[in-house]
């Protein structure tokens, strides 16, 4: 087994398109299932599980944003920390905090647009 997609709400589909392929991410597939609902699927650069944008309903709404309790809960490895930093900032991401330096390499906590918290990590020797 591997994990293939993760499932990341929003409330609308096409801006966390927009948001994700200005991050480099892929647009796999967008079916139309009627009703309003779509399956969308985005991969990220590089490979690693897919996420299914899934527009949030009713009392799923309250977990745009939160979906990991506060946590970071979204990890993105990168060969190029600084290019990728800028990326995920002009394409609307929030750092929390400057880079650091931890043993397993780079890293900096950034909110994407609805809220949840990621990990960009530079491993070292990368």
């Amino acid at each position: 087994m591997r994990l293939s997609q993760t499932a990341f709400l929003v409330d609308d589909y096409d801006p966390a398109i927009a948001f994700f392929r200005a991050l480099g991410f892929t647009l796999v597939q967008d079916e139309d299932h009627g009703n309003a609902k779509r399956w969308v699927i985005m991969r990220p650069p590089g490979g690693g599980s897919d996420l299914l944008i899934a527009r949030a309903v009713g009392d799923q709404r309250a977990a745009i944003g939160r979906q990991a309790g506060g946590r970071v809960g979204f990890f993105l490895t990168s060969a190029d920390f600084t290019a990728d930093a800028a990326r995920i900032e002009s394409a609307g991401g929030r750092f929390e905090e400057a880079p650091r330096h931890e043993p397993y390499g780079m890293v900096a906590v950034f909110r994407d647009p609805w809220g949840n918290r990621w990990d960009l990590i530079q491993p070292d020797g990368i």
